[in-house]
């Protein structure tokens, strides 16, 4: 277990992205991609790289509010498919494209580790609202 493993949901583990970097401007990750996240063709779910997107994005944009009491959710994911893949592991990295008082936009690269090709790219609008009902324990992560 690292230390990240406060920013997993269950669906993020079941998905396989690992969060190997946490910052109010960057957020970095791994999946190990496989058979698991197959559609019925043999590739790669693209559903798995707009979930990477909306994750890695959330982490991070959620950590630049924190100290404002407030995290940051997804209104707008635009997620490209750029090449398919059927195996290996790809790196998720999540940079801000612009952080205000109310939105931030954020942009995600995943590209595969054993080339340096990119795989797919994402950005995520999200909306800064208080965060009220959150577990102790998130907050003082953040």
């Amino acid at each position: 277990m690292s230390g990240f493993d406060v920013f997993q949901s269950a669906f993020v583990a079941a998905v396989g992205l690992r969060f190997t970097e946490v910052t109010a401007t960057r957020v970095r990750g791994q999946i190990q991609l496989g058979p698991e996240h197959h559609t019925p063709w043999g590739v790669v779910h693209g559903g798995v790289y707009t979930t990477a997107v909306e994750s890695a994005a959330s982490v991070g944009a959620s950590a630049a509010v924190a100290d404002r009491d407030q995290v940051a959710v997804g209104v707008a994911n635009s997620t490209d498919f750029l090449r398919p893949i059927t195996a290996g592991t790809v790196e998720v990295v999540a940079e801000p494209i612009q952080q205000g008082r109310s939105q931030q936009l954020w942009q995600v690269t995943i590209t595969s580790i054993s080339n340096g090709k990119l795989i797919a790219r994402g950005q995520l609008r999200l909306a800064n609202v208080p965060a009220t009902g959150l577990p102790s324990t998130l907050g003082q992560q953040l």
